[in-house]
C-alpha cells in the first residue's frame, strides 16, 4: 500500500510540473502574454520593455525563468504578481479559496448522498411510479443551466427578491458572520449546485446498480438467504458506487478552481470568481494563477480517488 501511494505521489508531481510548463509557456511566451507589455501599458518604447523584462526577470533563460517560478510556488506558494491591481496573486488567491472550498464540500455532500439515495431507490423499483418520477426528475435537472437555475431560485426563494422569502439570497454569505450564518447563506447555492450534480449521479448509481444486481454473485447472497436490504448495501452499491467515487473527485476537484456560475449568481467571492473578473480585465498572472490551483485541485482529487477505490473494490490490486 505504501509503495503505490509513493507511486502515485510522484506522478502526480510529474503530472504538476507538465502543467506549469504549459501554462508558463502560454502565458509567459505567446505575444498575448507578455508581462512586460502588460506592465508598460500602451504603445511602450522598446527602452521600456528592455528594463522591465531586466526588473521582472524576463531577460533571463527561458530555463531558468520556469525554474524561479516553479521554485517560488513549491516553497512560497508565490504564483507571481497581478500586474492589473499590484497585488499578489497568491494573496488573491488563498483569500478566495476558503470560500470556494466551502461552497464545493458543501454542495458535493448533498450531491453524493441524494444521488447513491435516489439511484438505489430507482435501481430497486425499477419500472415502477417512482423510479420513473425520479428519472425524469433527474432528467430535468441535468437539462437545466446552473445560472437559470440560480436565478429562478432567487425568484422563488431569496428572503430579499424572492416570492416566498425562505432562504438568504445573493451577496449574503459576504455579509455573513460566524460559521453557521455563513452556512445558512450557502443553503441556496449548495442546492442550486448540486441539483444537476445529483441527478448525473443518481442516473449513473442506477445503471451500474442494476448491471451489478444481475451478477452470479448477487445470486448467490440471494440463495443464501441474505436479506434483500443486505443484498442490495453491502453487496450491490459497494461494487456499483466505485465508478460514483472517481466521477465524485474529479468533481471536486475541478470545482476547487471556482464554480464560476454559482459564485457569480450568488456574489460569492471565490476562486472562480476571480478568474471570471481576471479574464474580463485580461488579468494573465491571476489567470495562470488560478488555473494551477485547479489543476493542484484535480491530480490531489485523482491520488486521493485512486487511493479509495482500493478500499471500495477488493478487486483493485495495487
Amino acid at each position: 500500500m505504501a509503495a503505490y501511494i509513493v507511486r502515485r505521489l510522484l506522478w502526480t508531481v510529474l503530472l504538476l510540473l507538465v502543467i506549469t510548463a504549459v501554462t508558463f509557456l502560454i502565458f509567459y511566451v505567446l505575444p498575448s502574454g507578455d508581462p512586460a507589455k502588460l506592465r508598460a501599458g500602451r504603445s511602450p518604447s522598446p527602452e521600456t520593455l528592455a528594463a522591465i523584462r531586466n526588473q521582472l526577470g524576463l531577460d533571463k533563460p527561458l530555463y531558468q525563468q520556469y525554474g524561479e517560478y516553479v521554485w517560488n510556488i513549491v516553497r512560497h506558494f508565490d504564483f507571481g504578481n497581478s500586474y492589473t491591481n499590484n497585488q499578489e496573486v497568491r494573496t488573491l488567491v488563498f483569500s478566495r479559496l476558503p470560500n470556494t472550498i466551502f461552497l464545493v464540500l458543501g454542495a458535493a455532500t448533498i450531491w453524493f448522498l441524494s444521488g447513491v439515495v435516489i439511484g438505489t431507490v430507482s435501481a430497486v423499483a425499477r419500472g415502477s411510479f417512482w423510479d420513473r418520477l425520479l428519472m425524469g426528475g433527474a432528467l430535468v435537472a441535468i437539462s437545466a443551466p446552473v445560472y437559470w437555475m440560480g436565478l429562478v431560485s432567487l425568484y422563488l426563494f431569496s428572503d430579499d427578491i424572492g416570492k416566498f422569502k425562505l432562504l438568504p439570497g445573493s451577496g449574503a454569505y459576504q455579509s455573513a458572520h460566524g460559521l453557521i450564518d455563513k452556512g445558512h447563506a450557502l443553503i441556496l447555492p449548495w442546492l442550486v449546485l448540486a441539483a444537476a450534480f445529483a441527478a448525473i449521479y443518481a442516473r449513473l448509481l442506477r445503471s451500474n446498480l442494476l448491471e451489478t444486481l444481475s451478477e452470479d454473485y448477487i445470486r448467490t447472497a440471494r440463495a443464501k438467504g441474505l436479506s434483500e436490504r443486505r443484498v442490495v448495501l453491502r453487496h450491490g452499491l459497494r461494487s456499483a458506487i466505485t465508478p460514483i467515487v472517481t466521477v465524485l473527485g474529479l468533481d471536486i476537484g475541478i470545482l476547487m478552481g471556482g464554480a464560476i456560475l454559482t459564485e457569480t449568481v450568488f456574489n460569492i467571492d471565490g476562486v472562480g470568481r476571480l478568474a471570471f473578473d481576471a479574464i474580463q480585465r485580461g488579468d494573465l498572472a491571476t489567470i495562470q494563477g488560478t488555473t494551477v490551483v485547479l489543476a493542484f485541485g484535480v491530480a490531489i482529487m485523482s491520488l486521493v480517488v485512486d487511493i479509495l477505490y482500493a478500499f471500495l473494490d477488493p478487486r483493485v490490486r495495487y
